[in-house]
């Protein structure tokens, strides 16, 4: 039998309270992380991912407080990611609650960070956050895809299906998967970037960027996502969880 496509909100945290804005600008407040968690638990959500876009020493010690206070009432699986830069950071946000943790932009500084997690903690802790976009003018990769870091603001030139591939090979686990210039859209995932990354990589992989409708998760896992990710749609209820796995069941993908 398939694996059960996964359903994650995710719930981005500024200063201990949850924000959402479009391709990571104008960020409004959504509510409390910790009650926003809990809720999404209760309705059905697989696994819950945290990103801290606080990027102050202050904002990780209320990113922690918020982990803990999250793990004391979600039983389902808990990411965070935001600010990830070293083994110490990782070792921080495990003992807080978390069961996996996002690395991104230490990554691409210093990719044997994956290898150095893995080895520790296993591979199944370390998900590889990709930020990607569709090669902007002057900027050319085998793919036509490159990843960028700071939100999406900052081009980088990697390639970005060459990255998830390394990736992978240096110990995680997971990539997530996160169309930059489809985030907070809702007009759809960038199936072409899910294709692409998919005939390269085995491990599991989480779309991210663009959700607007329960077809849209379909078509997602129709491309080979095994999880998607959603942030926009659940926070200011556009649509459940519940109808997003309707969706998915109805299109023959199994989902728990």
């Amino acid at each position: 039998m398939s694996v059960a496509i996964r359903i994650i909100p995710c719930l981005d945290v500024k200063d201990g309270r949850v924000v959402k804005g479009v391709n990571f600008q104008g960020l409004k407040d959504a509510g409390d992380p910790v009650e926003l968690a809990s809720r999404y638990c209760a309705q059905g959500a697989d696994e819950i991912t945290f990103l801290d876009v606080s990027a102050s020493h202050e904002g990780r010690s209320t990113m922690l407080d918020v982990v803990r206070r999250t793990a004391e009432q979600v039983f389902v699986p808990l990411t965070v990611g935001g600010g990830v830069r070293s083994v110490d950071d990782v070792d921080l946000l495990l003992k807080a609650g978390a069961d996996k943790v996002s690395i991104n932009t230490a990554a691409i500084e210093a990719p044997s960070l994956l290898t150095e997690v893995a080895r520790r903690f296993g591979n199944q802790v370390v998900v590889l956050s990709v930020d990607a976009r569709r090669c902007p003018s002057g900027v050319s990769t085998a793919s036509g895809f490159e990843v960028t870091t700071h939100g999406g603001r900052t081009s980088t030139g990697i390639d970005a299906v060459a990255w998830a591939m390394r990736g992978a090979e240096l110990g995680a686990g997971e990539i997530l998967l996160n169309s930059m210039d489809a985030d907070g859209v809702t007009q759809g995932f960038d199936t072409e970037m899910i294709d692409a990354v998919r005939r390269q990589v085995r491990v599991p992989l989480i779309a991210s960027g663009g959700a607007g409708c329960p077809q849209d998760f379909v078509t997602a896992a129709d491309h080979g996502a095994d999880a998607v990710l959603a942030a926009s749609v659940f926070h200011y209820g556009v649509m459940t969880i519940a109808e997003a796995k309707n969706a998915l069941r109805d299109a023959g993908h199994p989902v728990r």
